[in-house]
């Protein structure tokens, strides 16, 4: 404990930690909607189960959002815009704006095979791995 209080680089790096983990928590709530949350069975099996579903779901979802993220990004460099690493490790895949949760969707696009996405992206990442070291 004293040397979480005395070393602020390791405050710092735990803050980061607790932060990153509710902004998941708070979008795994958003995600899960029904009930305001709550589990309606006081079922062992049942409560796995709907924790196991958010989980999915909100990942689902993040991953979706990565992909966005990351065509909105070639573009740009397309475009002949510069991406800094800097703005781009600020930017959250926690977005839920343009989800519709109560929307309409449409099913006559479930037989259709999706491209393969690319993950890689142009950005030179490595500077990012030095702040990293010095906390």
């Amino acid at each position: 404990m004293l040397r979480y209080l005395s070393d602020s680089p390791l405050r710092a790096l735990v803050t980061a930690a607790t932060n990153k983990v509710e902004a998941f928590n708070g979008f795994s709530d958003w995600v899960r909607f029904g009930q305001n949350g709550t589990v309606a069975a006081n079922d062992p099996v049942e409560q796995e189960k709907d924790v196991k579903f958010t989980s999915l779901l909100a990942n689902l979802v993040i991953f979706h959002n990565t992909l966005d993220i990351a065509d909105v990004v070639r573009e740009l460099q397309a475009e002949g815009r510069p991406v800094d690493p800097l703005d781009l490790a600020q930017v959250s895949p926690y977005l839920t704006e343009h989800i519709k949760r109560f929307g309409e969707y449409s099913t006559h696009e479930l037989g259709i095979t999706p491209d393969a996405y690319d993950a890689r992206l142009d950005v030179d990442f490595s500077m990012l791995g030095d702040d990293d070291k010095a906390a």
